[in-house]
């Protein structure tokens, strides 16, 4: 089976081999050694920092964030994830409301790792009590909550990072920097590979468990029986609160499309999508299998589907076995990357060293270190409130794409679909009540 970039197995491998998965000695010599992570000033220059949502995501960028600082809180409103990020921060106090720990002064940064459907009221509360905040992405559950978070971060002035941590890859910046410098010519086309999500069910609702605030953890979404299928790592496979592969994958390579093809402050003008398998009922409620289309107004054409690992015999998988990454094509030639592999159509696009007055991309090579030295700094960090909403926002027009099985046009100004009330009335949600932007 062709792997997606249009090679076989042994051609892929065979290019791989020539032109090494590493990167070339010019990129690597000189980007990288531009930004080594430097250590801490010390306890009077570190930043203190809380972590609110304790789960697998929000715990591993506290533990990297301790590398700068000290992690002095914690909150969730699961007493088991408190008890289990306890161990690994025991001096850390423990909170169960968001709230309470951004009113202690003590606390410079905070980090977001809770559900989706937290990300937005979390970050602006946060910034309005005078934090910094990281937060994971998809940055905003709608299109709607980005443009408040974004002027919630513009009246503040507080730092804000996304957690698209992709955009402090070598990689990732490589494959960007070499597309907007025309390495392969004039793009024509790209195309977005994402994981497929889970298809399961139907659920059976069960007691909800001790000691785990349910009522809090549905926050905005609608109250509904608990099923445990709903919350934590499987959240991301429900619309109610995330959009599947295509706000938990697709937020990351989607976002590097936006920066290679230079739209971080804008988006598409035209969008369409369908699901490729019917979901089961009573079961997960996010496209599990889909395909989207995204048009430019330069004309760029941006694939996004979804692929198994039953589909190519390629190399490039991640620890489930599942196949994802981006193909830039290009009038003279493509470049494929994803997570430590990149390869291009002839090995002379990755080694041919740009011209010293070339272009480039913001330089990170650690986001945590990024967003610390920005705290610090008080300059713009890699991907800011505005970058995460408009790559949030990639990703949320093509989940509605994918409901609606039909084409939108969009106005990446207005933020808006152009004359297309059925679509407008996605890009916002009813927020239930006591949970809506009062209660912060």
């Amino acid at each position: 089976m062709a792997h997606p970039s249009g090679v076989t197995r042994r051609d892929f491998l065979g290019v791989a081999g020539a032109a090494g998965l590493t990167l070339p000695l010019w990129f690597a010599g000189e980007c990288v050694a531009a930004q080594q992570p430097t250590p801490p000033e010390g306890a009077s220059g570190s930043p203190r920092f809380g972590l609110i949502g304790c789960g697998g995501m929000g715990t591993t960028d506290a533990k990297n964030a301790e590398r700068f600082g000290k992690l002095v809180a914690l909150c969730d409103v699961d007493e088991g994830q408190l008890a289990k990020a306890r161990t690994s921060f025991p001096d850390a106090d423990t909170y169960s409301d968001f709230r309470k720990l951004l009113e202690r002064k003590d606390i410079d940064a905070v980090i977001c790792g809770t559900v989706d459907h937290w990300h937005t009221l979390v970050s602006v509360a946060a910034m309005r009590a005078g934090k910094d905040v990281y937060c994971e992405k998809p940055l905003t559950l709608t299109v709607a909550e980005g443009r408040h978070l974004v002027e919630a971060q513009r009246q503040t002035g507080r730092i804000l990072q996304t957690g698209t941590q992709q955009r402090s890859s070598v990689y990732f910046r490589l494959a960007c920097d070499l597309v907007r410098n025309g390495r392969i010519g004039a793009v024509k086309q790209v195309e977005v590979w994402l994981p497929a999500g889970l298809r399961q069910g139907p659920f059976q609702p069960t007691e909800v468990p001790r000691g785990f605030d349910y009522d809090f953890w549905l926050g905005q979404t609608p109250k509904v029986e608990y099923v445990k299928e709903r919350t934590h790592f499987n959240f991301r496979y429900w619309w109610e609160y995330s959009g599947g592969t295509m706000t938990d994958w697709g937020a990351h390579h989607n976002d590097i499309v936006l920066w290679a093809l230079g739209l971080d402050d804008s988006g598409p003008v035209a969008v369409e999508g369908k699901p490729t398998i019917d979901m089961i009922p009573g079961g997960f409620t996010a496209a599990s299998e889909y395909e989207v289309k995204y048009t430019y107004a330069s004309g760029v054409e941006h694939f996004c589907r979804t692929t198994t690992a039953s589909e190519w015999n390629g190399s490039v998988k991640d620890p489930d076995g599942r196949q994802h990454g981006i193909r830039f094509v290009g009038s003279d030639g493509w470049i494929w990357v994803t997570r430590d592999y990149i390869n291009a159509s002839d090995r002379q696009l990755l080694e041919d060293r740009l011209p010293a007055s070339a272009p480039r991309v913001y330089a990170s090579n650690d986001h945590m270190q990024n967003f610390v030295d920005c705290v610090k700094s008080r300059k713009a960090p890699i991907c800011p409130a505005e970058v995460g909403h408009r790559s949030a926002s990639l990703c949320h027009l093509g989940v509605i794409a994918i409901r609606l099985r039909r084409k939108l046009n969009w106005d990446p100004v207005r933020e808006r679909f152009e004359g297309d009330a059925e679509g407008d009335g996605y890009l916002s949600r009813e927020m239930r009540k006591p949970y809506d932007f009062s209660m912060i």
